[in-house]
């Protein structure tokens, strides 16, 4: 029998809990570096890119051949600003949850293949390994409901807090998206918005305890939800 989550259902407009880990386990971002390099390759597929003016630069017999080879990089790569939003991320040691949506029908596991063979070739290249660095391939899961969406980005961006006697406290080594849900920063291809705009219309969803997203996070007694139990890595 297939392992759960393995067998996935892609709808246009779907939203999905994404998530992997590691071979046996092990780590798959051993240091900052590693981090950042996941990170950048995210930024680098989800940011909207201007063909027209890249195109237009690359005629430009002014520019240097550096340049031109640069942009040329950049053209050749995938980029999924038109079909994917990513809305909540955290990544850790030895695993990633992504929460995101899917605009059209088959962009999903482009991207997931173009993300992980990219960092795989990384990690390989650089810790002189072979081999297959995630445990399968990807687990993906179909959100059908709004709460279930509202407490698997809860679920999400708990991993990347640490419970201490004056509340929760972001952990210093774990990049999430949640900053961005704090106003801390704001990286435009993390799409926010979506998630934020239920406390704004609290009577939709049963928020009304909640003063904010943070409250809601941060205050939210279940650390699990039935209603997400079986869409979470725990139960893999």
């Amino acid at each position: 029998m297939p392992a759960k989550n393995r067998i996935k259902q892609y709808v246009k407009s779907g939203y999905y809990h994404i998530y992997n880990r590691g071979v046996a386990k092990r780590e798959i971002f051993r240091d900052a570096q590693d981090y950042n390099t996941f990170l950048s390759y995210l930024k680098e597929y989800l940011s909207f890119r201007d063909e027209t003016s890249l195109r237009t630069s690359l005629a430009d017999q002014n520019i240097s051949w550096v340049e031109k080879d640069k942009i040329l990089k950049v053209l050749h790569l995938n980029n999924f600003s038109e079909t994917i939003e990513l809305l909540c991320f955290t990544l850790m040691p030895n695993h990633f949850h992504f929460l995101l949506k899917q605009l059209d029908e088959y962009s999903l596991a482009k991207f997931m293949a173009s993300l992980s063979t990219r960092f795989s070739m990384y990690f390989n290249r650089k810790y002189k390994r072979v081999g297959p660095l995630f445990q399968d391939i990807y687990k993906a899961v179909l959100i059908e409901t709004d709460a279930q969406l509202l407490h698997l980005s809860r679920y999400i961006h708990l991993q990347a807090l640490v419970e201490t006697p004056q509340g929760w406290s972001l952990r210093k080594t774990q990049p999430s998206s949640y900053p961005n849900y704090l106003g801390l920063i704001s990286q435009e291809w993390v799409k926010s918005a979506e998630i934020l705009s239920f406390f704004k219309t609290a009577q939709r969803t049963n928020l009304e305890d909640f003063s904010s997203y943070q409250s809601f996070v941060e205050d939210y007694k279940e650390a699990i939800p039935e209603l997400i139990v079986n869409l979470t890595l725990e139960q893999e």
